[in-house]
């Protein structure tokens, strides 16, 4: 068993930042991916941002230059900082963490999910 869990949304006016952090734990031999998804109501679930365990990066087109993902090997740990929000960024945000569990099989884990809402 893993459990992913987020924490770190909330409500805030556009313009303004929150940081959104992250942590799995469980069943863990190597983790190889952890991100951020998000989805707005009426949506597809998308990517926003990712990181290896290397440290390589990955970010949607809407959020580069103003979100920033960052991670903690060590402690299975991934945040997500977010600046200059604008309204349109309002949505649930999902961790995600793509790791090979002590048994042997790669596996996709999710959270259940934390709220972000921007105001105009």
């Amino acid at each position: 068993q893993v459990q992913v869990v987020e924490s770190g949304g909330g409500l805030v006016q556009a313009g303004g930042s929150l940081r959104l952090s992250c942590a799995a734990s469980g069943n863990i031999f190597s983790m190889y991916t952890m991100g951020w998804h998000r989805q707005a109501p009426g949506t597809q679930r998308e990517l926003v941002a990712d990181i290896t365990r290397g440290g390589s990066t990955n970010y949607a087109d809407a959020v580069k230059g103003r979100f920033t993902i960052s991670g903690d090997n060590a402690k299975n740990t991934v945040y997500l900082r977010m600046n200059s929000l604008k309204p349109e960024d309002t949505a649930v945000y999902y961790c995600n963490a793509r790791y090979r569990s002590t048994t042997g099989p790669v596996y996709d884990s999710w959270g259940q999910g934390t709220q972000v809402t921007v105001s105009s």
